[in-house]
């Protein structure tokens, strides 16, 4: 609906001349043209897809507040709008009286677009204020001051209809699409085991559940309670946006849990040949520690005086809740699955870890020992090559040297010590013989 410029002669312009005809003409075409766009406007509030929804829903809070009082707004300006098209149908008639009006004509004429004794009846809700509609009975104003109150209450009504219209344009059937995705999540959860009270993304799934349910019966019944007016103060009808807040948290919810149910299918697909590998690992580490605690009996026997680690048992535990994997994908529990194989696959590569340690640990002084060995061997072969391996001495040292490294038990410390005392003798022996080489090149 739009404003008319001031009518010659109207409040805006108070001291100019009666009008003569062609300017009286002039006006009332100007007013017949906005009343055809004030009745347009009017009819298409009438037929407005959001106003028949608001007249026919059980509406509660702010909403039902602020409809009740834009129905009262809508009376007053039907009312008006009357008072306007019969203020413009008695000045047609004046001027139909004659081709060319008196006097007499002009001066009513005048009265009728300028002045303002336009009356407007009260309406039925006597405590209605300005903003809504006429204060008291038989209100008299001019035809602009009525087009300016047509106006206001229009774009205040219009306001209030194209915002509820947006909520629930925007709003019920985004909560139905997210509704419908949260049904073939639940379905889906429930194939793999999270159901409420056995895992908290099924208790999630049934508290998003209750909440979108709350949520749409609450935007059905109070769309202005989620209607953001718009932050740069637009006065255009239904300047704002919906307030989608509570909506996206849900969403957001929904897809933690999708990710999270897709984590526990991925644990379906893969969790035979996870467990084959489990077993593998720990039937590894069993090996492993039998193989140490073999060992350990070997030293203990082969080696004196030596400090040999003691060889831990079978990881019971473990087996134990290998066991109660495979019982849960008997069972079909992949949520409890999922957890227990992730930590199982860390603690037997753990387990796997220490018991090769172990086995180093408790062969240590085997290896002491073969490198004791093999270095003795290694210094009497290269004495051999200088023609020095008969030699009273060395022979002497190396036959010490060797009862020591292949008897049972043996004392690592003093065959250590005997190959030492073999090595500086072969040392000594061999500095004449790098001297005389020396002398003869």
């Amino acid at each position: 609906m739009g404003v008319p410029g001031p009518v010659p002669g109207s409040p805006g312009m108070p001291d100019a001349p009666v009008p003569d005809r062609e300017e009286v003409d002039r006006a009332l075409a100007r007013l017949g043209a906005e009343y055809e766009a004030i009745e347009t406007s009017l009819l298409a509030l009438q037929d407005h897809a959001g106003r028949r929804l608001l007249e026919g829903a059980d509406l509660s809070g702010t909403t039902k507040e602020r409809w009740a009082a834009t129905e009262r707004s809508i009376t007053v300006l039907w009312s008006l709008f009357d008072a306007y098209t019969a203020t413009l149908e008695a000045a047609r008639e004046v001027r139909a009286r004659r081709r060319w009006p008196s006097p007499e004509d002009l001066a009513e004429l005048t009265e009728l677009l300028r002045g303002d004794g336009v009356t407007v009846p009260g309406t039925a809700d006597e405590g209605t204020d300005q903003e809504s509609g006429p204060a008291g009975r038989g209100e008299r104003y001019s035809l602009e001051e009525l087009v300016d109150r047509m106006n206001g209450l229009y774009a205040r009504s219009l306001d209030v209809i194209v915002a509820a219209d947006a909520v629930w344009s925007a709003l019920p059937a985004r909560i139905d699409l997210l509704a419908a995705e949260l049904q073939r999540t639940r379905s889906l959860a429930h194939s793999v085991g999270v159901r409420p009270g056995e895992h908290p993304a099924g208790d999630d799934l049934e508290r998003i559940t209750d909440e979108l349910a709350r949520l749409r019966a609450q935007v059905i019944a109070d769309p202005l309670a989620f209607w953001v007016s718009s932050s740069t103060g637009s006065s255009a009808p239904g300047g704002g946006r919906p307030d989608t807040a509570r909506y996206d948290r849900a969403a957001r919810a929904l897809e933690d849990i999708r990710r999270e149910v897709a984590a526990v299918l991925d644990v379906r697909q893969d969790a035979e040949q996870r467990l084959m590998q489990l077993r593998d690992v720990l039937s590894r580490a069993d090996r492993t520690l039998t193989e140490a605690r073999q060992a350990r009996g070997e030293v203990l026997a082969k080696i004196a005086a030596s400090e040999v680690p003691a060889v831990s048992g079978p990881p019971t535990a473990l087996h134990e809740q290998l066991a109660a994997a495979a019982e849960y994908r008997r069972r079909s529990l992949w949520h409890r699955l999922s957890p227990l194989l992730d930590s199982l696959e860390e603690r037997a590569e753990d387990e796997l870890h220490r018991a090769r340690e172990s086995l180093t640990a408790v062969t240590a002084p085997l290896a002491v020992r073969a490198e004791l060995r093999g270095r003795l061997d290694a210094y009497r072969a290269k004495l051999a090559r200088h023609g020095l391996a008969e030699d009273p001495l060395l022979v002497e040292r190396y036959d010490i040297a060797r009862r020591m490294l292949w008897s049972a038990p043996c004392d690592l410390r003093a065959a250590e010590h005997a190959v030492w005392r073999y090595q500086q003798a072969a040392a000594e022996a061999l500095v004449p013989q790098q001297v005389e080489g020396k002398g003869e090149s």
